[in-house]
């Protein structure tokens, strides 16, 4: 096990493209800290990085105290699972999880007690003597992670191991690597676009946009107090409902006015309000998550809205509504639901709003 450290770390291609702009942070020792973003924004490069299969452009990464930036892949005691099995068809199961032990000179006994232990922990024993064809898509990933665990290594990498699986086995799977990280206690390093798997695998979460760090904490930290537009955006599933509009009304009793005759009362906390006095007669953005907001009874309500479609999903259903020019989507129950094209009034929490400046895209207060 060991600590990985990352002292503002950058990658430019000879091209002049910059694809992580100085990256700082540290992932502890034992840890499994998750790298999400959409496609593009740099975190498999970083992973790269860190794996030593892309050069460093500038910046000290660090693995277990010691500086690595040019030190061999082979030499920094990682081991990394792609996003494709990489399984060699011609070997057994048996044989691809001790090859890269082969490889390390160790003996034969050895080899063979790592991969029994392997298998026994990923419930591959009556899977050793078959084939990868032979094999499912979730048996296939478990060989590719049992190949990276007997090497026993200080830090894990995964580059979006999940992504060829279906819904079901991406499921499972991550029960299935939370229980490993739980069981090794090993540091883990996992690159996710999948913003449901980052939530509900890692104990930290790096969100990064376009090579840029934009927040760093626990995944309910993240959810709770967004520090901009695009992590309130990104994380949360339906996400964040945006409404814009301007800063309207008298100190204690403040309004968004989103269209003529619709507004939105506010009630920020006391430090919040004194960071909105700047605001007032400008434009706002104010965020509240689908589960903040309810529909009222018999039509009334804080907020008018027409139903444009209702989606259920079994044990609760999403509506998606249009009120002023914003779009809205509003978990509720399944039962009793209204009609598209229905008027409806909404209740919300004013509690729960989150506001963000228009311009920079920050959260506003604390």
């Amino acid at each position: 096990m060991a600590t990985v450290e990352l002292d503002q770390l950058r990658k430019v291609y000879a091209n002049g493209q910059v694809a992580v702009h100085g990256a700082s942070f540290d992932i502890r020792d034992g840890e499994l800290m998750v790298l999400v973003g959409p496609s593009g924004c740099g975190k498999s490069t970083l992973l790269r990085m860190i794996a030593g299969l892309e050069e460093i452009s500038d910046g000290t990464l660090k693995i277990g105290g010691r500086a690595v930036n040019d030190v061999a892949p082979k030499d920094r005691d990682i081991a990394m699972v792609f996003q494709s099995y990489a399984l060699y068809p011609h070997m057994s199961v048996a044989e691809n999880l001790g090859f890269a032990l082969k490889l390390q000179g160790l003996d034969r006994a050895q080899r063979e007690a790592r991969v029994r232990e392997a298998a026994k922990m990923l419930e591959l024993e009556t899977l050793l003597e078959r084939k990868p064809a032979q094999l499912s898509g979730g048996q296939r990933q478990r060989v590719a992670l049992g190949r990276a665990l007997v090497r026993q290594p200080q830090v894990f990498l995964l580059d979006e191991p999940l992504s060829n699986l279906d819904a079901k086995l991406r499921g499972s799977m991550r029960v299935e690597i939370a229980r490993l990280h739980r069981k090794l206690g090993t540091t883990m390093i996992y690159v996710t676009h999948d913003q449901v798997e980052a939530m509900t695998l890692g104990q930290r979460i790096v969100v990064l946009k376009d090579g840029q760090v934009q927040q760093i904490d626990t995944p309910m930290a993240l959810y709770e107090k967004p520090a901009n537009l695009f992590v309130a955006g990104f994380l949360g599933s339906p996400k964040m409902n945006l409404l814009r509009g301007e800063l309207g009304g008298e100190e204690g009793s403040l309004v968004l006015r989103i269209a003529d005759g619709v507004g939105l009362s506010l009630q920020p906390d006391p430090a919040t309000t004194q960071a909105l006095r700047s605001y007032r007669g400008k434009a706002l953005v104010v965020g509240l998550r689908p589960e903040d907001m309810q529909l009222a009874p018999n039509g009334t309500g804080k907020l008018p809205a027409i139903v444009e479609a209702v989606e259920p999903v079994g044990n609760e259903a999403f509506l998606n509504l249009g009120c002023g020019g914003c779009e809205l989507v509003v978990r509720v129950p399944p039962r009793g639901l209204p009609e598209a094209g229905e008027r409806v009034g909404l209740d919300y929490a004013p509690e729960r709003m989150h506001f963000f400046d228009p311009d920079s895209e920050a959260r506003i207060g604390p």
